[in-house]
């Protein structure tokens, strides 16, 4: 059983009030190897957030062709709750806020989802109060959390290091065997930053791959990839190792603009 995450000519499509359905992806593909760091980088309105959300299975984009096979299976068939059963995660951009359900409760919820057995007693597969507790507590003395922010609502309130630090967090308790990270840099000061790559970094090794958006070096500066893919007008254009981020931060992309043209032709 294969634990890449491997896609092949994925295309899809989101219908905008405005423009109407346009295409966003065409043609992607793109293989991230189990247990390595792989960053996707491009300017805006290149798809990345886009594939991010597709993997998941974001009800809002339409694939029109291609595949996405992880462990054996073509996951575009999946629901969204078997793809995460399956091992993969997504660390949203934005994340949203849920009044009403507090931190602990929900993590601990998507803890016994994950648990769960066909054919048996939740509260059978249930992970132990206690067990939960200790697991939660060192996840969040880890992301230097606050033992209060256990008993907060779900990112009601929250600054931008807090919802990232809680996405961070809900990794370390679900153990995902592929995580993707959707611009996780975005709204960070450098302080929540290295906190939440720190994070990152002591869950990344040989049972978990990276998938990990963003549009500048900064954040490749503490989790280190292994893997720079470029993505341009729906594609992958460039692929490379850790120093191609270094060329974009200091060319941009406008240097790129003939390949992602070259691949469309």
């Amino acid at each position: 059983m294969s634990n890449d995450l491997i896609i092949k000519d994925l295309r899809a499509t989101i219908n905008d009030k405005e423009a109407g359905e346009r295409e966003i992806l065409r043609g992607l593909n793109l293989t991230v190897r189990q247990g390595t760091i792989h960053a996707i980088m491009g300017p805006n309105g290149s798809g990345k957030s886009t594939l991010a959300h597709i993997i998941a299975g974001h009800p809002n984009y339409e694939v029109t062709g291609g595949e996405i096979w992880y462990k054996d299976q073509n996951i575009l068939e999946l629901e969204a709750d078997e793809r995460s059963k399956l091992g993969l995660f997504l660390a949203f951009q934005y994340p949203v806020a849920v009044p009403g359900v507090t931190v602990a409760n929900f993590l601990r919820a998507a803890v016994n989802a994950h648990r769960a057995e066909a054919g048996r007693d939740p509260k059978e597969t249930a992970i132990p109060v206690a067990e939960f507790r200790k697991l939660l507590r060192s996840g969040m003395k880890q992301l230097e959390m606050d033992d209060s922010f256990a008993r907060r609502y779900l990112n009601e309130g929250f600054s931008g290091g807090e919802k990232k630090r809680l996405e961070i967090l809900q990794m370390t308790l679900l153990k995902p065997s592929m995580a993707v990270m959707d611009e996780t840099d975005s709204g960070l000061d450098i302080d929540a930053l290295k906190v939440v790559s720190n994070g990152v970094n002591a869950l990344a090794g040989s049972e978990m791959g990276v998938l990990m958006i963003t549009h500048y070096q900064r954040l490749l500066n503490y989790v280190k990839p292994d893997v720079v893919s470029v993505m341009m007008e729906g594609r992958v254009v460039r692929e490379g190792g850790p120093e191609l981020a270094l060329e974009l931060e200091e060319k941009g992309y406008d240097w790129l603009k003939e390949e992602a043209v070259s691949h469309a032709g």
